[in-house]
């Protein structure tokens, strides 16, 4: 297994750490500046979720700049943002600290575009991250160590950013879900058979 495999495998391991220090409640303290209160679990999970996604980039550069490109690579690189992502966003909806029916809204679209991707394989097509995409998983890791660390340094000066990130991620992510669709929709498109 090359340097590049072992990264995004690390990040998938990463995943139930990032949940556990989330989920869990141990009494570890916290920190208060002004009206922002964060536990210590909190900046543990933060940090560690901060440093999975930033591995992300990592490995895929690893892989171009190396040509350790792989099968094993191509399957694992998406598997492991996904969970990061989902993982991270299903425990802040158990925590309470984000509307369920938003993290719906933003699975739902890693879903259809990995169904997409699917038929597009099928018919040995590839159909590449694009622009929109790569914005939209920016602003969702944004999102999410935002409302991580209860809207710190922004909630000592009354700005909600957490949750104004978690409406753009939405936004993003929408936008993006549409993108693919209409930039693809060969892909989908039913072929009329021939009848002689």
């Amino acid at each position: 297994m090359n340097l590049a495999n072992k990264i995004t495998l690390a990040r998938i391991f990463l995943v139930p750490i990032i949940m556990l220090f989330l989920l869990v409640r141990f009494d570890m303290g916290e920190v208060a500046f002004a009206e922002v209160t964060i536990t210590y679990s909190e900046m543990i999970a933060a940090i560690i979720f901060i440093i999975a996604a930033s591995t992300d980039g990592l490995d895929g550069y690893i892989a171009r700049k190396r040509k350790l490109v792989t099968n094993l690579g191509k399957f694992l690189d998406p598997l492991a943002d996904k969970l990061l992502i989902t993982a991270a966003l299903i425990s802040l909806v158990d925590r309470g600290s984000v509307e369920a029916w938003m993290v719906i809204v933003i699975i739902s679209r890693e879903f259809a575009v990995t169904g997409l991707r699917l038929v597009a394989a099928a018919d040995g097509q590839v159909i590449a991250a694009s622009k929109l995409g790569k914005l939209k998983t920016i602003v969702q890791i944004v999102a999410i160590v935002a409302v991580m660390l209860n809207n710190f340094p922004f909630g000592t000066i009354g700005i909600p950013f957490a949750t104004l990130s978690m409406w753009v991620a939405v936004i993003v992510t929408i936008v993006s879900g549409v993108d693919y669709f209409m930039k693809n929709k060969s892909v989908i498109q039913f072929k009329k058979s021939v009848q002689k």
